[in-house]
């Protein structure tokens, strides 16, 4: 029987919320095995004057339960 667990995760960019949602995957990726994919929850900017200076992707990452 197989069990996937999920974790949430806000990346954050400069250059938009696909290298944000990008960004989150690639650091989830340094410590879970068996990622099987992700859903996108939310997506927000910080803006600073008239500028947006940061995009952050609000992700949540489903990853395969492995047992031994």
């Amino acid at each position: 029987m197989a069990v996937i667990k999920t974790i949430d995760l806000v990346g954050v960019s400069t250059e938009g919320w696909q290298d944000a949602a990008s960004k989150a995957l690639d650091e989830a990726a340094k410590t879970l095995r068996g990622i099987q994919g992700f859903d996108v929850l939310e997506q927000s900017a910080i803006v600073e004057g008239t500028e947006i200076s940061e995009f952050h992707t609000h992700v949540r990452i489903r990853f395969r339960i492995e047992r031994s």
